[in-house]
């Protein structure tokens, strides 16, 4: 079948992008789902840093690739082996495949499947196979799921299958944004009643990794980025206390007014100035969890004694670690519950064919969720 679908051929295009264009709207050719497999019409995608990552060069990725990763819809057709899923079911994508038989997805620890990685990095299904193409061009998929077109095939191991009761466009977030700042929170840090608790960085993940603690039960939640509105957002939201991190006492100002930092600090922009920060602020004893993805390139340095000496803990966090046929339906009950509020995240709606513009927005830094109406 033929599909509209965002294609990105060209890495770290001038912006704004409204003006170079880098991604094109073009008409491709979708196979049908083969064994594993399964044909999802997208109904909303979010715009995510991931994606901007990959436009921007900091991640780099084969090309041409289909881009979009965070997203929900509806089953269209199943291929060979798929018993799970049926035409009518409604979805979530998770840009982790999981493969259910390495080490890790035998161990529980679903977000890092190997072949799961291996794929996303080839920009493959977890099968090794690419069902989209351009008069006989192979295009690449983001992540195993290219959510930004029509339509998409992806593998059964990308998919969660969820109840009906949520509109799609509020699903999509639990895709991404929300697995990933909440689980962070909640499976990576385990973070206890009444700790005090920094999120430096107030994208869409440190947003959710802010709802995630105010679930927890937090007692104080320190709210750190260099965007004035993000920061009165965050208030909204349920954080305590908020610093601009472009003031270059701020580390030593958050040790003050936290009695020496904090249990827990997550850092969620993927730059390495917001992990100084964290750590910085991270209290003897203390854990600092990070689920930023930076250029591969950049390093992180820190005083190697306070390993021992302060006993911290420094931690990655990747999907939030979380399991996501488990973790997502539960996170999607607190949300009917109005215990995590995700969907004052979303503060833009666009059409496919604005996806240039919703990314220049993006990257300005004035939004947390961009979704695509399909």
């Amino acid at each position: 079948m033929q599909v509209k679908t965002a294609v990105l051929r060209t890495q770290g295009a001038d912006s704004p992008y409204k003006e170079s264009k880098p991604i094109k709207i073009e008409t491709l050719e979708l196979d049908a789902p083969q064994l594993g497999e399964v044909l999802i019409q997208i109904k909303a995608a979010s715009l995510c840093h991931s994606d901007l990552s990959v436009i921007n060069g900091s991640r780099p990725r084969p090309l041409p690739m289909a881009l979009g990763h965070e997203a929900s819809g509806v089953v269209v057709e199943v291929g060979e082996g798929v018993t799970y899923l049926e035409p009518g079911d409604h979805i979530v994508c998770v840009f982790v495949p999981s493969c259910g038989h390495c080490v890790p997805c035998k161990e529980g620890r679903p977000a890092l499947c190997e072949p799961g990685a291996d794929s996303n990095t080839a920009g493959t299904l977890i099968s090794g196979g690419i069902r989209l193409h351009a008069d006989g061009e192979a295009i690449n998929h983001h992540l195993g799921v290219s959510a930004f077109s029509e339509f998409a095939v992806v593998s059964r191991n990308s998919l969660v299958k969820v109840k009906k009761d949520i509109p799609f466009e509020k699903l999509a977030l639990f895709g991404c944004a929300v697995i990933t700042g909440v689980g962070a929170v909640v499976n990576t840090a385990n973070v206890k009643l009444g700790s005090t608790v920094a999120i430096v960085g107030l994208g869409g993940i440190g947003l959710s990794a802010l709802l995630g603690a105010v679930a927890a039960g937090a007692s104080r939640i320190i709210a750190v980025d260099i965007n004035e509105n993000k920061l009165k957002q965050a208030k909204e939201l349920g954080a305590t206390d908020v610093f601009n991190s472009t003031e270059e006492t701020v580390i030593q100002q958050i040790k003050e007014a936290t009695d020496g930092g904090v249990n827990y600090a997550f850092e969620t922009a993927g730059a390495v100035p917001a992990m100084e920060v964290a750590y910085g602020i991270t209290k003897r004893g203390g854990t600092t969890v990070t689920t930023g993805l930076p250029h591969p390139e950049h390093q992180f340095s820190f005083p190697y004694v306070t390993l021992t000496a302060e006993e911290k803990t420094l931690k990655g966090s990747y999907v939030g670690s979380c399991v996501p046929d488990r973790d997502i339906p539960r996170y999607m009950n607190l949300f009917k519950q109005d215990r995590l509020p995700v969907d004052k995240l979303m503060t833009d709606f666009i059409s496919l064919d604005e996806i240039n513009e919703g990314f220049d927005k993006l990257a300005k830094g004035d939004s947390s969720r961009i979704i695509i109406k399909m």
